[in-house]
């Protein structure tokens, strides 16, 4: 299994609950996905990124697919770079 992690720092003004709203919308439409996860700081500490998000495929095949996916790409990649001033991104098997 490969977890895929994605932090996210908004822009100014963008609202984290907006953007866990959109991520979570992969739930159902992107069939590669096993498990998924977001979630809004709460600390909002110097160092903070405003959403986490953690899904996990199979295999790196189904990682690749994932990062292909029309849905990811379409709808919440083109949300996500909209709203994103920057992100980090770690992806390890378990």
């Amino acid at each position: 299994m490969i977890k895929h992690v994605v932090c996210f720092k908004l822009n100014e003004g963008e609202s984290p609950e907006k953007a866990k709203e959109v991520l979570l919308s992969m739930k159902g439409n992107v069939p590669m996905l096993k498990d998924i996860e977001v979630g809004v700081d709460c600390l909002h500490s110097a160092r903070s990124y405003d959403v986490i998000l953690s899904v996990m495929v199979e295999d790196m095949k189904a990682l690749s697919d994932y990062q292909q996916d029309a849905y990811h790409c379409g709808v919440v990649k083109k949300h996500m770079h909209a709203v994103t001033e920057k992100s980090v991104a770690v992806d390890f098997e378990i």
